[in-house]
């Protein structure tokens, strides 16, 4: 039983809450009293509500985000509805701005906006005092950094075991770009960086090997940056993975010296170019050497073992189609392993609001408020886009199709990746659920159909990916590139049909 219940739907088990042990860990004498109960999205409103009050609790906080605010509006209505007396609190960046037109603020109690660090504990403590505030909505404190207690003691041993260990330290970003809730920040605060590196180390004795920064800028200090990468380059082993999100256009010498001494598997850095073009740059507030920042990638794959995670966004105010496959065809030229390509989401209180009209901003009404049409990209062809980057993480960023992809990709990238996208498209009318054998016969059929590729190119290409896959199925297309002329072999079975995938591999 716990009177202070702290909760919140993450979008896989692998993910753990890093904000709600940040609440516990900063409770004072209410910490004895409180439990971190985490969901994930495919949990049912009814089970989770019935989970909760399992615990009888007296006060509930949710940590509300974007990717979750439509299944926690479910749960705190059906929540109030079965047991109104139960004290609803909701916290985390998706309730911390225009507050006044969310379904989920008016069926809460209360609303922490902002830090809730040290205000959720100040209103628990009201609270269970039977006190109960006049002001619905109430402004977090930011406390100095000093003044919050660490809660990396509370991850769990099934935590250190199965989960991704998100660890920050500093808050906070110095720079303004607009579609980012951090450009509301002034400047970026540095935890106290022996305190933080003594936790760290306590987490490592435990067993932790995963360590996921969410720092948003984690090479803005170089000091700070070169003593963490110290701290785990004395700590490798085959276990160890370490992400960080560094600024691409400031990797001075001695951060290089230290990433190159990491061992391939152990270290990923995640990139934020979002834009090549200057004027789109300059309009959302992004400051960026684009030429620096392309040495830098270009540095990092030629030298570093560093898996190389690079960020485009499409639908930006005033980049049009034409500008984005510049960009992108650009940053395949720098071979990054990855390119994630996300799609522009007006988040509640981002600044980007203000190019709405001039640049014919519009986005979707619901979470996660995906960017529809611009005033350069009419609703067809963002739907493409979107098809695009579903497809991209299919075959590009799953690491399946290495072979297949330069036959892909040609010469001209963005055109012709787009035109496989479009067929994928017409083909299967799906972006999702595409079973991984059919995916594979997909891309042979699309690399024959549309990409001027011979059967037997296409074949050789999509056979080996297979084989490096670990997959053990027997797709269409390794079935009738074993049978040539002869129909009769396409009865061979699947065994066979492996055995003749790892022929073609080799």
């Amino acid at each position: 039983m716990a009177d202070i219940l702290l909760t919140t739907l993450n979008a896989r088990y692998f993910h753990a809450a890093l904000g709600l042990r940040y609440l516990v860990a900063n409770l004072g004498e209410l910490e004895s009293q409180a439990r971190i109960m985490e969901f994930i999205l495919q949990h049912k409103p009814a089970d989770i509500v019935e989970a909760l009050l399992a615990e009888n609790p007296a006060v509930v906080g949710f940590g509300v985000y974007i990717w979750n605010v439509q299944e926690i509006t479910q749960v705190v209505a059906m929540l109030k509805r079965v047991v109104p007396e139960v004290i609803v609190v909701l916290g985390g960046p998706e309730v911390s701005h225009e507050c006044g037109e969310q379904a989920i603020v008016q069926l809460a109690d209360y609303v922490i906006t902002g830090w809730g660090d040290i205000s959720f504990a100040a209103l628990c403590r009201q609270l269970l005092a039977g006190e109960r505030p006049a002001q619905k909505i109430i402004a977090g404190e930011q406390p100095p950094l000093s003044g919050i207690k660490l809660p990396y003691r509370l991850y769990n041993d099934d935590d250190i075991a199965h989960r991704f260990l998100y660890v920050e330290a500093s808050r906070g970003c110095p720079f303004k770009c607009e579609f980012c809730l951090s450009a509301l920040d002034k400047t970026a605060w540095p935890f106290d960086l022996d305190l933080f590196l003594a936790e760290m180390a306590r987490l490592h004795a435990r067993g932790a090997r995963t360590f996921k920064f969410v720092d948003r800028t984690f090479n803005l200090n170089i000091k700070a940056s070169a003593r963490i990468l110290e701290f785990f380059l004395a700590r490798l082993d085959d276990k160890l993975f370490v992400h960080f999100e560094v600024i691409p256009d400031h990797l001075p010498d001695t951060l290089k010296a230290l990433i190159a001494r990491f061992p391939p598997g152990t270290l990923q850095l995640e990139a934020g170019i979002q834009t090549f073009n200057p004027e789109v740059q300059a309009r959302i507030s992004r400051r960026h050497d684009d030429a620096r920042a392309v040495d830098n990638l270009r540095w990092l794959r030629a030298h570093s073992n560093a898996h190389l995670h690079v960020d485009l966004i499409f639908g930006l105010p005033g980049e049009d189609m034409a500008s984005f496959g510049a960009g992108f065809d650009k940053l395949i030229g720098l071979n990054p392993h990855e390119i994630q390509i996300g799609i522009l989401k007006r988040l509640r209180g981002a600044p980007i609001a203000r190019h709405t009209e001039a640049y014919g901003m519009r986005y979707s009404p619901y979470p996660p408020y995906n960017i529809l049409a611009t005033g350069c990209i009419d609703f067809p062809a963002m739907q493409r886009l979107t098809r695009f980057a579903r497809y991209w993480d299919m075959i590009a960023n799953s690491g399946r199709f290495p072979s297949a992809l330069p036959l892909i990709l040609g010469d001209a990238p963005f055109t012709r990746f787009l035109s496989l996208s479009d067929w994928l498209y017409a083909e299967t009318r799906q972006t999702h659920r595409i079973a991984l054998d059919r995916l594979y016969d997909l891309v042979h059929a699309g690399l024959v159909a549309i990409m001027g590729c011979s059967n037997e190119e296409a074949t050789h290409a999509l056979a080996r990916d297979y084989a490096g896959s670990g997959a053990r199925g027997a797709p269409a297309f390794l079935k009738r590139g074993i049978s040539g002329a002869d129909k009769t072999e396409k009865t061979k079975s699947a065994n066979q049909a492996a055995r003749q995938l790892r022929h073609l591999a080799s």
